[in-house]
């Protein structure tokens, strides 16, 4: 048994979910799952006995407590350095705390139009150009990235850090509405969905039983 605990929902649907999953998982840290499916009778009072924030996901480490996907990453890099979850120069590990939290915040427009359903069949979904601004947004912040800072490997940063995984569910979900994207853009999504974590939490997302008919888009 590991000394951490993390508590998840749904793979199929929970993007706040897979950041931090991904993120330990990156960084070679073990760690205990349990997953809660989300949605169903009894899912909030069973979240209710983690965390009293009644929301997934949420990490028990000993004594401690820690909700809120960024926060869980922001512990796992404090707690394992040897994990390497930010970069190490200082300028782009201030640029990777921007983007990551520039994730966290925003982008509401994309998330809801575009939920995370990582077993949908892919196909192409009408884009509102609220939507499609979100959209821009997020592929400028890749280019800008992975132009500054992404020598010496496919990440936005080179190495994998906590800014990929705060972006990993939108390539998930440029994948599945099938959105446009340019080379740099489309190398990147690459990248991410054939990291063996990314690819594990893949196959356990498509084999789950669960449907919630409002991502079912």
């Amino acid at each position: 048994m590991a000394d951490l605990t993390l508590t998840i929902g749904n793979k199929n649907y929970s993007s706040w979910s897979l950041r931090p999953w991904l993120a330990a998982k990156m960084g070679g840290i073990a760690f205990d799952e349990v997953l809660i499916p989300l949605y169903q009778p009894g899912s909030k009072e069973e979240i209710l006995m983690h965390s009293r924030a009644g929301k997934v996901p949420v990490l028990h480490h000993g004594a401690v407590t820690v909700w809120e996907s960024l926060a869980v990453c922001e512990y796992l890099a404090e707690s394992f350095p040897e994990a390497g979850l930010w970069p190490d120069d200082k300028a782009a590990r201030a640029a990777a705390r921007a983007v990551a939290t520039e994730m966290h915040n925003g982008f509401l427009p994309l998330r809801r139009h575009l939920p995370m359903n990582i077993r949908r069949t892919p196909s192409v979904r009408e884009i509102p150009d609220e939507v499609q601004a979100d959209i821009d947004r997020v592929t400028a912040i890749w280019r800008d990235c992975r132009a500054r800072f992404g020598a010496g490997g496919d990440c936005l940063f080179g190495r994998f850090t906590i800014a990929d995984a705060m972006y990993a569910p939108v390539v998930s979900r440029f994948r599945s509405y099938c959105v446009r994207l340019g080379a740099v853009e489309e190398a990147y999504c690459t990248a991410i969905m054939t990291l063996p974590p990314m690819r594990e939490w893949e196959a356990a997302a498509k084999a789950e039983p669960w449907r919630v008919e409002n991502f079912e888009v």
